[in-house]
C-alpha cells in the first residue's frame, strides 16, 4: 500500500480544521496509509530581522528534513512551485508507485514557508496558486486534493 505524508511546522489548535482533517483522513485510509507528521515551530518575534527569519526558516527546514527518507518521492508546496492542477498531480500520484516510490511526502512549511535546503531537497516544487494560505487551511486543501487525486484516478464523479 502507499504511504502519504504530510509533514507540517506547527500543530492546528482549531477544532474546525481537525475536524476537516479528520474526515479527509478517513477518506484517504481506503487508498493508502495517510499521517500528519507535525514539527515544532519557532517563535517569530514580531519585528523579527531577516536573519532571524533565516534562522527560524533553517531550524523548522532541518527538523522536516530529518523526517524524510532518501527513498521518499517529496513535494514541497511553496508560492514559487509550479501551478498543479487536480489532473495533473492524479497523473504524477499515479505514475510515483510505477517509478518505484513507496512513500510521497509532501512538506508545508511555517509562517515563513520552507528553507532552501527543503526546497532543493524536494522532487517536485508545486503551487495550488499565487495565494498565499495559512497552513493550517493549507493542510485541508492539501488532504481534499489528494483525496481528489485518487478519485480521479479511480474515475469517481467525485471530480467534476
Amino acid at each position: 500500500m502507499l504511504n502519504i505524508r504530510i509533514l507540517v511546522v506547527g500543530k492546528i489548535k482549531e477544532k474546525y480544521f481537525t475536524a476537516a482533517l479528520a474526515e479527509y483522513l478517513k477518506r484517504l485510509s481506503r487508498f493508502a496509509r495517510t499521517e500528519i507528521v507535525e514539527v515544532k515551530d519557532e517563535a517569530t518575534p514580531e519585528k523579527a530581522s531577516s536573519s532571524d527569519n533565516e534562522h527560524i526558516l533553517q531550524n523548522e527546514g532541518q527538523r522536516l528534513i530529518e523526517k524524510i527518507d532518501h527513498r521518499d518521492f517529496v513535494f514541497a508546496l511553496a508560492i514559487e512551485g509550479k501551478l498543479i492542477s487536480s489532473e495533473n498531480l492524479a497523473a504524477e500520484m499515479n505514475r510515483l508507485p510505477i517509478d518505484g516510490y513507496s512513500t510521497i511526502d509532501f512538506v508545508i512549511g511555517g509562517s515563513l514557508g520552507l528553507s532552501n535546503e527543503v526546497k532543493k531537497r524536494a522532487n517536485a516544487k508545486i503551487s495550488f496558486g499565487r495565494i498565499t494560505l495559512p497552513h493550517q487551511l493549507a493542510r485541508v486543501v492539501l488532504c481534499e486534493q489528494v483525496y481528489r487525486a485518487f478519485m480521479i484516478n479511480e474515475g469517481s464523479p467525485y471530480h467534476k
